[in-house]
């Protein structure tokens, strides 16, 4: 056996390999000591001043500690135990006050504490911090109100720090005595923290509203799914109060960046407020002007709760007598009524629906057909017709309904084209609100809601009372009509056009309509020869053919039907 050994070269790199590695361990080291020694410094400063009566009792003591913090934290500002300087100096600047009663002391170590929890969020020190905000307004500036917040500030932001239980134990104090006081309704000078939401509390992001004379739509946005319940509080003379709508969500807080109240002023209600009510419940208040009826409903994915409240009926134009010949336009002398359409294309925007095997998206054959509809209706029935989008943008599924009861629409119609995993499934179908009678309708509506089949179950246990004034019978004719031109006017320059019927689904774009609603399901996009068609202008254009042919067709049925509406 032989040895082998380096060449004369090889040895020459080792050592310079060496010497290299040796001047940077040399060079680093002195500045690690360094670090070290100035953190050293600074703790063994307070702990002597703590343990000495004497030095405790004079300022420049508590300065020198003070100083040799802060010479750690300037000059290693992002070093892995800033934070704890930070925290160390605005712990200091509290204690100084005990003895000081100075109130730039106070201030210094308010303002200090809150440098802490924004610019150290994920540090062990950030819920310390955050609890002894609360502990200096409670104990030395007496602001019950403040110093809640900032103890929630602990429960909502650190639910996993060690001390959410020391600040629920003071919210629960604060509550006995404040007793009906509210806490402030917002969370301040949190700006750049998000709460998390692993074992903490869904937030309450927004409060959208749509308003028309007799009805107006709010929203309420939350970040996860929560339990809700509502209460309506008559008006109350005594107090001078107004009637309220207000609705409690658990587990639940507000988020910093909300506004807090929204006036509304249209008639039916003053303005819609939002507080955080309890450490973990929101309230969400309507102020009534007056009302006739309200509904509550939530939608999922992302979760939301939708209110409508309804005031007076709508006003219809009588029938013109017999023997008068006003200056009607066509759907009026058809109709008597029927004046404006509300076309929804489906989908839009970062929503772009089914997509064909060939590429072919839903949502720009659906904006297609609706801009053909839309044309053929003003020039055909001379109707008022209005899109919910004219261009490729995203519109959640509450805001078409309410953009069809803000306008007032006689109809509603919302065109799809339909999808299915099996390529060779074909045909047209037509859909109205109720819950799904068969499997495949349950499909549709999970695949158009953008839910699982889970929360379609959990939304037909809620439709039984919103239906209670759904235009059924109504939406049922127009369907049915709608079907109608569409089978009887596509086979005359298409054939295999298959009548798969009018269904019924609970579809979240039809929720609320207050007139009658469709949904038409065109084609099926996934099947590859009607994915030709529907891509093609002129399939597009006798789609909305065969819609306008429908709609033509009901209004004539209505026209005979006594005491409709």
């Amino acid at each position: 056996m032989h040895c082998l050994r380096p060449k004369p070269q090889r040895f020459f790199w080792i050592i310079i390999f060496l010497f290299l590695l040796g001047e940077m361990v040399i060079s680093v080291a002195p500045a690690c000591g360094a670090n070290n020694d100035y953190l050293k410094k600074a703790r063994d400063c307070s702990r002597s001043l703590y343990r000495s009566k004497k030095r405790i009792k004079y300022r420049d003591q508590w300065f020198r500690c003070i100083q040799a913090y802060e010479k750690y934290y300037q000059k290693y500002p992002s070093g892995r135990q800033a934070d704890e300087a930070l925290y160390a100096t605005a712990k200091l600047y509290k204690n100084l006050y005990g003895y000081s009663r100075r109130s730039g002391d106070l201030n210094e170590s308010i303002s200090r504490f809150r440098k802490v929890v924004k610019r150290f969020p994920k540090s062990r020190f950030a819920d310390d911090a955050q609890y002894q905000l609360g502990e200096i307004y409670r104990r030395y500036k007496r602001d019950l109100d403040r110093a809640y917040v900032e103890y929630f500030k602990v429960v909502m932001y650190f639910p996993q720090g060690d001390m959410k239980p020391r600040a629920e134990k003071r919210l629960s104090e604060l509550e006995a005595r404040m007793g009906n006081r509210k806490a402030p309704p917002d969370l301040p000078d949190l700006p750049d923290l998000e709460p998390t939401s692993k074992g903490g509390l869904a937030r309450v992001t927004d409060i959208r509203h749509w308003s028309a004379q007799d009805y107006t739509r709010i929203v309420i946005d939350v970040d996860a799914q929560v339990e809700y319940a509502s209460h309506l509080l008559r008006r109350d003379p005594s107090l001078g109060k107004p009637p309220r709508l207000y609705i409690d969500l658990e587990s639940s807080a507000l988020d910093p960046s909300f506004a807090g109240a929204i006036p509304i002023g249209d008639g039916l209600l003053r303005k819609v407020r939002a507080g955080q009510y309890k450490p973990r419940v929101v309230r969400v208040v309507l102020d009534i002007e007056s009302i006739e009826d309200h509904k509550i409903f939530s939608l999922s994915d992302p979760f939301r709760i939708v209110i409508d409240v309804t005031g007076e009926s709508r006003k219809r134009l009588p029938p013109p007598g017999k023997g008068k010949t006003p200056s009607l336009t066509l759907a009026q002398q058809l109709g008597l009524g029927v004046r404006k359409v509300v076309i929804d294309p489906g989908h839009g925007g970062k929503d772009p629906g089914a997509v064909g095997p060939s590429g072919v998206k839903e949502k720009d054959v659906v904006l297609g057909i609706a801009k053909r509809l839309q044309e053929k209706i003003r020039a055909k029935l001379n109707l008022d017709a209005i899109l919910t989008r004219s261009s490729d943008s995203f519109l959640p599924l509450e805001e078409r309904t309410a953009l069809a009861n803000t306008q007032k629409a006689d109809l509603f119609v919302s065109i799809h084209t339909n999808a299915h995993k099996n390529r060779r499934v074909y045909g047209i179908s037509t859909y109205i609100l109720n819950v799904a009678t068969d499997e495949e309708a349950a499909r549709v509506a999970a695949f158009e809601n953008a839910v699982s089949a889970k929360r379609i179950s959990d939304l037909e246990k809620i439709l039984n009372d919103l239906m209670l004034n759904s235009k059924i019978n109504e939406s049922s004719r127009l369907a049915d009509a709608v079907q109608q031109g569409l089978i009887k006017g596509l086979p005359r320059s298409y054939s295999r056009i298959k009548d798969l019927g009018v269904k019924q689904a609970p579809f979240y774009v039809l929720i609320g309509a207050q007139m009658p609603s469709i949904m038409v399901e065109t084609s099926f996009i996934t099947n590859s020869w009607e994915e030709k068609r529907l891509g093609s202008s002129a399939y597009q254009d006798a789609v909305a053919e065969g819609i306008l042919a429908g709609i033509a067709s009901y209004i004539r049925q209505i026209e005979t039907v006594p005491g409709r509406g």
